[in-house]
């Protein structure tokens, strides 16, 4: 078809007196139509492969096939493999048939210069190969809460190269795959909400404990779908300068722990003021300069004046 098209240029440029002109004028429409399609067929490929993607791994029915965060992740690597293969066939078709290029050989020398540059890309290949095992061995997903080194925060996007994460001020880091050695993943299974919440020593430990315990129950049975276990009251964990420390745990459910903390010590404080058992704090006592002079230093202040 496209030849077709050809030859209809070349005559019409003939017609019009142009004949030395004809085939380089049908050469470069024939080429600018079929680099045209070329990105059209790219442009509907990345869209429906995107979709299909995307459906393989959406709920339906309130059921997915994996795991939503990690077909998440996985979602992301296949939308990336399809653009980098969509790209390059798409390229090398242009190079091929509008071009003239030889392809082939092309392919053909890309064994040798990968061996190459094999040598001075080695921090590369580490990198792609602990991408691969990090995605199937699914050692974090997407929406994840996660310590990598000295980063913490929400897996963004994980590549084949580098995996991003954004803490809690807003800052995005972008770690080489090859430099993640240990992982701490907040999201697996119950996490532990621990608060110490300190007394004075004059207070008697016994009812502060008993106190604790039922705020505790009545903290239990207002966030069950929260809690799924405890809080439970330890007891005395430390003595300190000038109050007794008292430690509470709970388990709950995945990026809730941080939450559950402020609200326990927000309850504990609210019952250990009902209660009125007082939590220690530092203060600051004002004695007047006259009650700390002795009577002799009285007699001589009196004793000047009179001079």
């Amino acid at each position: 078809m496209l030849s077709i098209f050809g030859q209809y240029v070349s005559t019409r440029m003939q017609a019009i007196g142009m004949g030395e002109w004809a085939d380089p004028t049908a050469a470069f429409a024939v080429g600018t139509v079929h680099v045209f399609f070329a990105l059209l067929l790219a442009w509907l490929v990345l869209r429906f492969g995107k979709k299909a993607i995307d459906g393989i791994f959406s709920r339906e029915n309130g059921m997915t096939l994996i795991n939503e965060k990690r077909g998440a992740t996985l979602a992301t690597l296949l939308k990336s493999l399809l653009f980098y293969s969509v790209f390059f066939v798409t390229a090398m078709e242009v190079l091929n048939t509008v071009f003239g290029v030889q392809t082939q050989a092309i392919l053909a020398g890309a064994g040798v210069f990968g061996i190459a540059v094999g040598f001075g890309a080695q921090s590369l290949m580490r990198d792609v190969i602990t991408g691969f095992f990090i995605i199937f061995e699914n050692q974090y997903a997407v929406g994840e809460f996660v310590t990598i080194g000295k980063y913490s925060g929400v897996v963004e996007e994980i590549g084949l190269r580098v995996t991003k994460i954004r803490d809690i001020t807003g800052d995005l880091h972008i770690i080489p795959n090859g430099q993640v050695k240990e992982v701490s993943n907040k999201n697996r299974g119950p996490m532990t909400a621990m608060v110490d919440i300190s007394i004075a020593y004059e207070e008697n430990v016994d009812r502060a404990l008993d106190i604790l315990e039922r705020a505790s129950k009545e903290m239990a049975q207002e966030l069950a779908d929260l809690i799924t276990e405890g809080p439970q009251v330890l007891g005395v964990v430390n003595l300190g300068p000038s109050e007794v420390v008292i430690r509470v745990i709970a388990k709950t459910v995945p990026m809730e722990q941080w939450r559950m903390e402020r609200e326990m010590r927000r309850r504990f404080k609210l019952a250990f003021e009902q209660a009125g058992i007082e939590i220690p704090y530092p203060r600051q006592v004002h004695v007047p300069y006259s009650s700390l002079r002795s009577p002799v230093q009285d007699g001589l202040l009196k004793q000047e004046s009179s001079k």
